[in-house]
């Protein structure tokens, strides 16, 4: 392996990171950290307690966001001391810690880069994901519920909020269907790239003559709806069903008919809500993911006629987008990047950002790829 030449990869370090400061635009974050913490400051934020807890969610991404920054900037400048102490005590030690920092400094800088490559319409949501099980059976439904887990350790991982909103589970094992919600800045944007269908080839812990089983899910991400969105929905267009809420095995976690299914008439759309603990509390939370629903269908919908009147009508996502094999060997392969992973575990532990990171990247080249043809 090549020793690292410092004399220009730390100016390079500096290059990017002042690539990705102009991009982030600092001076409109301070500005917008400044009034956050105005706000935050009111004697009287918390009488409204959904607004106070948005303000004190955006304060603290915002500040988050701004010490990403500012941490590289300064863990750049210890490099440089670093390397110098390095090579006047001519220290292998010393050297070999610094190329260390080198390497986590450089992964932290790519990571922070693809967030600048997030300039989508609605890139900086948070996020709403449902899981489905596919065809494969009852492996399908525990392939689900291994992507739920995959999903939430990977939001752990990030220190996101997550917040699981509905849950059919399978008779036997795993999950029919899951929506989650993943409150972060750019949660939709980075995400995204994970919808589609999802392959896991395996030995089945569900089959006793031990044969190979191919099992799919599906993956649905969409943006968080907000109060100055117009998606606005008659009454009349929706169908309200209300049942009890129930766990594993049919097993009832509530008495009262609190869960709630809401069908949009005109397009078929059903979201169901049991999370929270009333009534009142799950169809607000429905019509929420509903209007999210409806604003990304509306949106598509608008992609699509411009794509047919240019006449393009080629689909920018397969029918299935990743594969994960643990047998005959181990692997996992994005087949729309060809980026692999050799370690199925450490991914569904929920260690994604390279996969995501190649997603994005893809997609930003066929969006440009697009509008030379």
């Amino acid at each position: 392996m090549a020793a690292i030449d410092f004399s220009e990869e730390i100016p390079h370090l500096r290059a990017t990171l002042t690539s990705i400061e102009k991009v982030t635009d600092l001076d409109a974050l301070t500005r917008t950290i400044a009034d956050l913490e105005q706000q935050a400051s009111a004697p009287d934020l918390w009488d409204d307690v959904e607004n106070a807890q948005k303000v004190s969610s955006a304060l603290s991404h915002a500040q988050a966001e701004r010490r990403r920054v500012d941490d590289l900037s300064s863990r750049i400048d210890d490099l440089e001391v670093m390397v110098q102490l390095a090579a006047e005590e001519d220290d292998a030690d010393t050297r070999a810690e610094a190329e260390k920092e080198f390497a986590s400094i450089r992964k932290a800088l790519d990571e922070l880069e693809v967030r600048t490559l997030l300039s989508g319409e609605y890139d900086e949501r948070s996020a709403v994901v449902t899981i489905r099980s596919g065809a494969g059976g009852v492996d399908a439904a525990d392939f689900a519920e291994m992507l739920l887990r995959m999903y939430l350790r990977w939001a752990e991982r990030h220190g996101y909020t997550t917040k699981v909103m509905d849950t059919s589970y399978a008779e036997e094992a795993g999950l029919k269907s899951v929506t989650f919600e993943v409150d972060a800045p750019y949660a939709y944007g980075t995400l995204s790239v994970e919808g589609g269908t999802h392959r896991l080839v395996r030995i089945s812990p569900f089959d006793n003559q031990g044969r190979r089983q191919t099992s799919f899910a599906a993956v649905e991400v969409i943006p968080l709806i907000e109060s100055t969105d117009s998606i606005e929905i008659p009454e009349s267009d929706l169908k309200i069903d209300v049942f009890r809420s129930s766990g594993p095995g049919g097993q009832s976690v509530n008495t009262t008919d609190s869960a709630v299914r809401m069908t949009h008439l005109p397009t078929g759309v059903v979201v169901s809500m049991q999370d929270e603990k009333s009534q009142i509390q799950n169809r607000a939370a429905a019509l929420r993911v509903l209007q999210s629903r409806l604003l990304l269908l509306k949106k598509q919908e608008e992609d699509a006629k411009r794509k047919e009147l240019a006449g393009d009508i080629k689909a920018s996502w397969g029918d299935q987008m990743r594969s994960y094999v643990l047998n005959p060997y181990q692997m996992v392969k994005d087949l729309r990047t060809e980026h692999t992973e050799g370690n199925p575990q450490a991914v569904f532990d929920g260690e994604i950002d390279d996969l995501i990171e190649a997603g994005i990247r893809w997609r930003v080249g066929q969006q440009r790829q697009n509008a030379e043809d």
